[in-house]
């Protein structure tokens, strides 16, 4: 800075001589001692400005000491505020574990407190719940499964998917004839025979439904045809086969509908059964593999009566029925057999596990479209195949409750 001063002093007074006057005008005294005399006060105002210039320099260096010393606090009071910080939030935490932890005495004092109300509430509630289900499935129905006896292909056809069946609450001899999984036609036999027998008088009456069904799991109890209405998710319908129309409609409840009621049936979401007690839905639970979900329905309302989630899967599954109020469900490995039945649900607990025999169905090459019971002949009627199929059963006497 003083260099840039001397320098400045020095081009200043090269300019101010080039201004001076020639040297005969020098000679003048008073322009000598104005001249003198601004050089004077040019020479105070650099010595101000290089004091001035030094002053600054000064405190510059100060302010920058002390910017770099407040920096260094700042760093400071910023690696203590962290830890500051960061020890008050393992006291918060700590002090919120105590709080949870007092929380918990505290919710199971009063869980202990109330323990034998609730206990006592409980069985209460498990004691009606028993009564209801007694009630419910108190016809006269003591038997259960111990064997398939025999097989009988009543009919071939070419369709893959199917099912067939009788009333199976009245003693109507007519045989039903309902083709494919996704149809609206519905084929009445007159009897067993006219339905073996195409050529059989008379000829079949032919049904158009109002509305098309979904799946295999379709029943006939008392006139009325139930069958899970395409398109929709878990909409059943009751249709009254003598007027053709409509009768009445519900939602099964319980998520039914949302997949496959059994693996090796690609089209069934919902299955509906007939037994001594009257009417059935089964469905899948929620999940891959979910286990099955058993709705009593009331016929004549189409009320759900009861559910119960069963044990058994739908992975690996083909077909199920009921017989007399207990679920029995056919297994089989790959769809193609053998065909089995490895799980069996009884809502009043009267089957255990070791009453259960060796239940093999006759090997089939594919897997069953629907195997449903009769109450009134006490047989199965299936489809495998394209195969109208008639199981017989042999059969035991359950256990009676205590």
């Amino acid at each position: 800075t003083m260099m840039a001063l001397q320098q400045a002093s020095a081009f200043l007074v090269l300019f101010l001589a080039a201004l001076l006057l020639p040297p005969q005008c020098a000679q003048d005294p008073a322009m000598v001692h104005y001249i003198y005399q601004r050089f004077q006060v040019l020479e105070q105002g650099l010595e101000k400005c290089t004091q001035a210039t030094r002053a600054y320099i000064h405190d510059f260096q100060e302010f920058s000491k002390n910017i770099s010393v407040m920096l260094g606090r700042c760093q400071t009071s910023t690696s203590e505020y962290r830890s500051a910080v960061a020890n008050l939030a393992l006291r918060v935490e700590r002090a919120q574990r105590e709080i949870d932890y007092l929380e918990y005495l505290r919710e199971a004092d009063i869980c202990l407190e109330s323990d034998d109300k609730t206990l006592a509430e409980k069985l209460i509630q498990e004691a009606e719940e028993e009564k209801k289900i007694r009630t419910l499935l108190n016809a006269s129905c003591d038997n259960m499964l111990m064997g398939i006896k025999s097989l009988k292909i009543v009919k071939k056809t070419m369709d893959t998917h199917g099912s067939w069946m009788k009333d199976a609450a009245s003693s109507s001899q007519k045989v039903y004839f309902l083709i494919g999984s996704r149809n609206k036609t519905l084929w009445e036999f007159a009897n067993m025979r006219a339905f073996m027998e195409d050529s059989t008088k008379p000829a079949p009456r032919k049904l158009i439904l109002t509305h098309s069904w979904q799946g295999t799991g379709q029943v006939i109890h008392k006139g009325f045809l139930f069958f899970h209405n395409q398109g929709t998710l878990n909409e059943i319908i009751k249709y009254n086969l003598q007027r053709r129309t409509v009768e009445d409609r519900m939602l099964l409840p319980g998520g039914a509908g949302r997949a496959l009621v059994y693996q090796h049936s690609p089209s069934t979401y919902i299955d509906l059964a007939v037994d001594e007690h009257g009417l059935w839905a089964i469905h899948a639970g929620p999940g891959i593999s979910g286990h099955l979900v058993l709705t009593k329905i009331e016929p004549g309302t189409l009320g759900v009566e009861h559910s119960w989630d069963t044990p058994c899967r739908s992975q690996d599954a083909e077909a199920a029925f009921l017989l007399c109020g207990v679920l029995y469900v056919v297994y089989s490995s790959g769809g193609h057999g053998p065909h089995r039945v490895t799980c069996v649900y009884d809502p009043l607990g009267t089957i255990g596990e070791e009453d259960l025999p060796k239940l093999f169905f006759p090997r089939r090459p594919r897997s069953h479209s629907v195997i449903h019971y009769n109450p009134r002949d006490k047989q199965l009627y299936a489809w495998n195949d394209g195969n109208q199929i008639i199981y017989k059963l042999q059969t035991k006497r359950k256990q009676p409750l205590e």
